[in-house]
């Protein structure tokens, strides 16, 4: 959607209240306490106000959505959704409070909301036949190091900082179909023991995403050997080997298409964001995830509105 259809689709606050309303309710008014759907009006002097006859109470289709207890105007939320979807490496909080004419702390909280919302999908054994497996690290380029001085005055070299698999940077995992293009990403936090990346952490994704018999392909990490292992066994394993300098190990069988969504992670961090908090990670990936999955779809921006009602 440009900007000029936003325009005609949302020419007041008004129209932008009544489009929500048939997107969550599918043109049937609908009472929240009692389930009635005729005896249900709108209120006449306030817009976000149901009222139904049948038990006598009124509600707020907003009730259990992103927009709850915001007084700030649907149709600017509706401006920073349309704005979300357009950014391609994303928007900041600052240039959204740019956009719209509000303070920063309402700029950030509507992000927040609406990143949640994109990640309000039930991803449970969604893929099947061919997916890719791997992981990468967010966290940044580490910070130059002040040289320490020996007791004879003489620099002792700083330990090289790692990238990728034994640094302190936070591991998210990545599985991507081959046949829809859909990607689902997870953060990664350490296990009991302080871990990252275990085995069990590795299946355990697999395991929500994915159907038994689905066919994955992965890099040499050891982690991965649990899915060759009998007991747990319930997908076919096959990889290619990074470490040889091996990228594609014939048959279609590498990791390419989930490395190229890294390369899209990437370049949020780098260009818009920044950093964010390991506590935030998830919901900045899991947008990331949404524009992935819905960048060929004409409708996102109606997908993701019928998102934004958190709760049944």
């Amino acid at each position: 959607m440009t900007f000029f259809e936003f325009l005609a689709k949302f020419p007041t606050e008004k129209a932008a209240i009544d489009y929500f309303f048939n997107a969550r309710y599918h043109n049937i008014l609908t009472c929240n306490h009692c389930g009635e759907e005729v005896k249900v009006y709108k209120d006449r002097k306030r817009a976000k106000v149901c009222h139904c006859h049948n038990c006598d109470n009124t509600f707020s289709p907003f009730t259990d959505t992103i927009f709850e207890k915001s007084s700030t105007d649907i149709r600017k939320w509706f401006y920073a959704i349309h704005l979300v979807l357009n950014g391609k490496k994303g928007i900041s909080a600052c240039q959204l409070q740019r956009e719209l004419g509000v303070m920063y702390k309402t700029a950030w909280r509507m992000l927040r909301l609406i990143r949640e919302a994109m990640g309000n999908e039930d991803m449970s054994k969604a893929f099947e036949c061919f997916v890719e497996i791997d992981e990468t690290y967010i966290g940044g380029r580490p910070r130059k190091q002040n040289l320490k001085l020996d007791k004879n005055g003489k620099p002792i070299p700083a330990p090289k900082s790692k990238r990728g698999r034994g640094t302190d940077k936070t591991p998210v995992v990545g599985v991507k179909e081959r046949g829809t293009n859909k990607v689902y990403a997870q953060v990664a936090l350490p296990n009991e023991k302080g871990q990252k990346l275990t085995g069990k952490q590795l299946l355990a994704i697999l395991d929500k995403v994915c159907k038994d018999g689905t066919t994955v392909a992965s890099d040499d990490f050891k982690s991965y050997g649990i899915l060759d292992q009998k007991d747990v066994k319930k997908f076919i394993h096959v990889t290619v080997n990074h470490s040889l300098g091996q990228y594609s190990a014939g048959n279609g069988v590498h990791t390419n298409n989930i490395e190229n969504f890294w390369s899209l992670i990437k370049r949020q961090w780098v260009g818009t964001h920044h950093h964010y908090s390991i506590k935030y990670m998830q919901g900045y990936i899991d947008k990331m995830c949404f524009r992935q999955n819905h960048r060929k779809n004409d409708q996102a921006f109606d997908t993701l509105l019928k998102r934004c009602v958190l709760a049944a």
